[in-house]
């Protein structure tokens, strides 16, 4: 059996929490991002911008950035909204959500743009 990993994830220490899976990776590059749009695209998902401050990340509430972008399919516009969000809100946290209509949930949530932690 193989070694598991344990991350050092503490709330009393901002630097170190974790919040979805891609944030146990390095930070994803343009490319990265502009691949996982384009998922979000191809399975027909809607969508949508949120950003939050960095201690307030593990709080289930997000600040919506405008409405989700329904039907939006041209991935440099969603792409456009996200940087947007971002310079609006440079310490902020950025995600990235893919609403799913038939099963009315998320089907992805991805921090693109992490803020400074405290």
């Amino acid at each position: 059996m193989s070694d598991v990993m344990d991350y050092h994830s503490r709330l009393s220490d901002p630097a170190s929490r974790k919040f979805e899976t891609f944030s146990y990776l390095p930070p994803m590059n343009a490319e990265e991002i502009r691949k996982q749009v384009a998922y979000i695209v191809s399975r027909g998902w809607n969508p949508a911008i949120e950003h939050t401050e960095p201690q307030y990340m593990m709080d289930s509430y997000w600040y919506m950035w405008k409405l989700p972008m329904f039907g939006e399919t041209d991935i440099d516009r969603i792409l456009a909204e996200a940087e947007a969000c971002h310079r609006a809100n440079p310490d902020h946290h950025v995600r990235l959500i893919g609403y799913d209509n038939f099963k009315q949930s998320q089907g992805a949530s991805m921090v693109i743009f992490r803020g400074k932690t405290v």
